[in-house]
């Protein structure tokens, strides 16, 4: 970079799923706008998630890669409409004249849109899938691995970013937030009154078990008078049903609202109680007493707050990530206690306080 663009460069970050690996790097744009307030500072994200940074007052544009759309087109082999569409969002990126692109994923899809935008400097974090042939350096993810975010303060350190305060971070949409709120009101729910389970994620091993969750309901219930408040998906409608059916008292909004709605959701939760996804991951970016579960994935257990608890039995085949070896008795999860995350939302309540 020459001198001007040293001290105001442009940058582009490329994170563009999944939700909780977004949580995880949100801390980046503000240490990158510590270190260059001057910066023009863009984030490429899938549609949808971008609802999570469109508002970071940090970044200065949200770029939305329309992969979705892209897979569409190959798998229809409309060739020419796809090769339309890649040349149009290159000239986009190029049009921005980045001068330092961040490749957060170290794969081949995102190193590929890093080479796209022009960058003259292209950074990959532990490069894979031959994506180090497409950026200028690679930097191994590395850290403190009981860390919440830890390989992208590991990035922001290599880059010699100011990294005080290096924790998740969200800023709600305002229009979300009131959807949110008036979604809550018309069930009766003020905000701070309730809990927010955070039960659903992609691969079941990472899951707890339904009944848990029923059990847990009425004993949190009854030991803090909050209301409980069901968040997934649209795939999580069915398990949610059965749950709120067995649950007196909880409000199930699984699949009835979007990313940007489920975030103030859990903004103004009194409690979250969540396995291994993304939403437990804002329940601590938005600094909200949190319980995490976790049992094949392995746990951060440095948080970084003190209002937020893990709990991670440790059992010695645990972490196995995708390759279980329980045959799917998910013994990890299976042995924690509804017992055992009541006492645990008590401490993570009494450390807010």
């Amino acid at each position: 970079m020459n001198r001007s663009a040293a001290a105001s460069p442009r940058v582009l970050v490329v994170r563009t799923s999944a939700i909780g690996d977004v949580v995880f790097a949100s801390p980046l744009a503000a240490a990158l706008r510590r270190s260059w307030p001057g910066a023009y500072i863009a984030w490429v994200v899938e549609p949808g998630i971008d609802a999570l940074i469109a508002s970071d007052p940090a970044i200065d544009e949200c770029i939305v890669w329309p992969k979705t759309q892209w897979l569409e087109l190959w798998r229809r082999r409309h060739w020419a409409e796809l090769w339309r569409r890649v040349g149009a969002f290159r000239a986009q990126l190029r049009q921005r004249h980045f001068d330092l692109a961040l490749d957060l994923h170290g794969l081949a899809k995102s190193a590929l849109i890093a080479r796209m935008s022009g960058a003259p400097r292209r950074v990959g974090l532990g490069a894979r899938e031959g994506s180090r042939w497409l950026v200028t350096e690679v930097v191994e993810r590395a850290g403190d691995p009981a860390r919440i975010g830890s390989e992208y303060l590991h990035l922001a350190q290599y880059l010699g970013l100011d990294c005080d305060d290096f924790l998740p971070r969200l800023s709600l949409d305002a229009n979300a937030e009131q959807r949110a709120l008036a979604r809550l009101a018309k069930r009766g729910i003020e905000p701070a009154r309730y809990a927010v389970f955070a039960a659903f994620t992609t691969r079941p091993q990472k899951h707890w078990f339904e009944d848990a969750w029923i059990e847990l309901a009425g004993k949190l219930q009854a030991r803090t008078g909050l209301r409980i408040v069901l968040l997934g998906g649209n795939s999580d409608r069915e398990a949610a049903a059965r749950i709120a059916c067995a649950a007196p008292g909880l409000v199930d909004l699984a699949g009835a609202t979007d990313l940007g709605e489920a975030a103030a959701i859990v903004r103004h939760a009194a409690l979250l109680v969540g396995v291994d996804t993304g939403l437990t991951h804002m329940g601590i970016a938005f600094s909200v007493p949190t319980v995490a579960l976790f049992g094949s994935t392995r746990p951060y257990t440095n948080t970084g707050r003190a209002n937020a608890r893990v709990v991670w039995l440790g059992l010695g085949c645990s972490p196995c990530g995708r390759r279980p070896t329980c045959g799917g008795a998910w013994t990890c999860m299976r042995e924690i206690t509804a017992d055992r995350v009541v006492e645990e939302a008590g401490l993570a309540l009494g450390a807010a306080r």
